[in-house]
């Protein structure tokens, strides 16, 4: 009878279909095996030295070769060396990430991989022009601390609807763009979605860029980190090498939350990823050579951006460009309104 019973009820008692049926729930529930612990994989030192470099020179270092190089160089009318950076970075970034993925020690879901880095790149394409055109607009006078219709160089343009023109512009660069190229990830956990946009035919200083933006980028970096636990000991520790990276990388995140204008979609990653910590501490599991350096790029960043915070917290002008609770003002406008306006 018992026999039997197992015949119908394959799951039961412990059988193959049990086995099968607690491998599906897990792999479900997004837990880590102890398969997958114990395939800890070695700290990615190319990977994430490739990533950090070109991160710094392609995106950080964008809006600065555009005011270094000569404009003879690069006429008004044609790509700036910042748009040959744009583009080489709309190409290295996607590849790294998916090396990355293809790195970790846990099988992850390819379809969603796949639609994360379609959106990344076709959300930076789109942003491509419009960054390209908005700082171009630098060297006529345009500052970018005011709003589209305060600038002084916007102000007199006749007709009037040559403004909505560039409103348009400045939705495709900040929030359309933004919004595709990294945009995807703790949408629902976030429950924000895009509610918050606002159409920049307003004669008030505009809001910020909303925190669903650049999400694709952050749901492939969370989800990697889902993967980089290990019960082993000799893995729990970063080598000289990521100590030595962790500085850069977390300074360059805080340049992605404060410019990119995610505090809020930053701050739910990283008290997803500590949940996920926490929870997988609990069963004996903890952070690998990458998870730690993940995880400590970003504590770092999340104080940087504190600090920068404090600093310019009594500063009137970006406080009337950044109204609200949420207040982390650009560094681009913090440029043109106390740097470049010295000169």
């Amino acid at each position: 009878m018992e026999a039997a019973r197992r015949r119908q009820h394959p799951g039961a008692a412990g059988g193959p279909g049990a086995q099968l049926g607690a491998s599906f729930l897990q792999a479900r529930h997004g837990s880590v095996s102890a398969d997958e612990a114990a395939r800890t994989a070695p700290f990615h030192l190319d990977l994430w030295f490739y990533f950090t470099l070109q991160n710094w020179v392609l995106d950080f270092g964008r809006p600065i070769a555009m005011l270094v190089f000569p404009l003879e160089w690069f006429p008004l009318n044609k790509p700036s060396v910042g748009d040959y950076f744009h583009m080489a970075y709309n190409v290295i970034t996607p590849f790294l990430l998916l090396k990355l993925i293809e790195r970790s020690p846990r099988t992850l879901p390819h379809s969603i991989t796949y639609v994360s880095i379609i959106i990344f790149i076709m959300g930076a394409s789109i942003h491509l022009v419009g960054d390209s055109v908005n700082h171009r607009l630098l060297f006529s006078g345009y500052q970018h601390h005011l709003s589209v219709r305060e600038n002084p160089i916007i102000k007199n343009l006749k007709p009037e609807t040559l403004i909505d023109s560039f409103e348009l512009l400045y939705y495709y660069d900040e929030y359309l763009g933004h919004c595709m190229w990294r945009c995807l990830c703790l949408q629902a956990s976030v429950g924000l979605g895009c509610w918050r946009l606002q159409c920049m035919r307003q004669t008030t200083p505009q809001t910020p860029p909303t925190p669903t933006e650049y999400i694709p980028f952050f749901l492939i970096l969370f989800m990697y980190f889902s993967g980089c636990f290990t019960a082993c000991k000799a893995e729990r520790w970063m080598p000289g090498p990521a100590l030595l990276l962790v500085a850069p990388s977390g300074l360059y995140y805080w340049y992605l939350v404060t410019e990119g204008q995610i505090f809020i979609l930053f701050i739910f990653t990283f008290f997803a990823m500590l949940a996920l910590v926490l929870h997988q501490k609990r069963k004996r599991l903890f952070l690998d050579s990458n998870g730690l350096f993940l995880f400590s790029s970003f504590t770092l960043t999340l104080l940087l951006v504190a600090l920068w915070v404090a600093w310019l917290w009594n500063d009137p002008v970006l406080r009337k460009k950044y109204p609200g609770v949420i207040y982390v003002p650009e560094p681009w406008a913090f440029y043109t309104l106390h740097v470049s306006s010295r000169h």
